[in-house]
């Protein structure tokens, strides 16, 4: 097996029985609720796709900030999270859970328009009301 093998697309070779684990997936679905709580899911999406071959270029990039990043902020899930973005499918979990919890949002959102728009009246049906009052 030669270096090209080993690294081949910048990466190390994956084990094909190396899956994402509950607690990975767990991570995964936190940090997918927190950009779509920002209302950022077109932006991590696009920058999710256009990083997807260099994810574990991005792992190791995290190991380093790794202390920058405890001093400054509390993280539980910074070392699940590196561990998990090592592995060659949780970029395309992660964009997955983005793409699913914005669906939901969005569905949500319009469902909770519709009721409103349902209870209003128009502006001047509105205006007429205080009218016949005062007649």
């Amino acid at each position: 097996m030669s270096l090209r093998d080993i690294f081949r697309d910048g990466q190390p070779p994956v084990d094909p029985n190396d899956k994402i684990a509950e607690h990975e997936h767990q991570a995964l679905h936190k940090l997918a609720a927190k950009v779509i709580e920002w209302k950022m899911a077109v932006p991590a999406i696009m920058f999710l796709e256009s990083i997807k071959p260099l994810n574990w270029i991005g792992s190791q990039a995290m190991v380093f900030f790794e202390p920058f990043v405890h001093a400054m902020f509390s993280f539980k899930d910074y070392d699940v999270l590196q561990k998990t973005l090592e592995k060659r499918e949780s970029v395309e979990v992660l964009i997955q859970k983005i793409e699913k919890l914005d669906s939901e949002a969005y569905e949500k959102e319009r469902a909770l328009k519709k009721e409103k728009k349902k209870g209003k009246k128009g502006f001047w049906a509105r205006f007429k009301r205080k009218k016949d009052k005062n007649a």
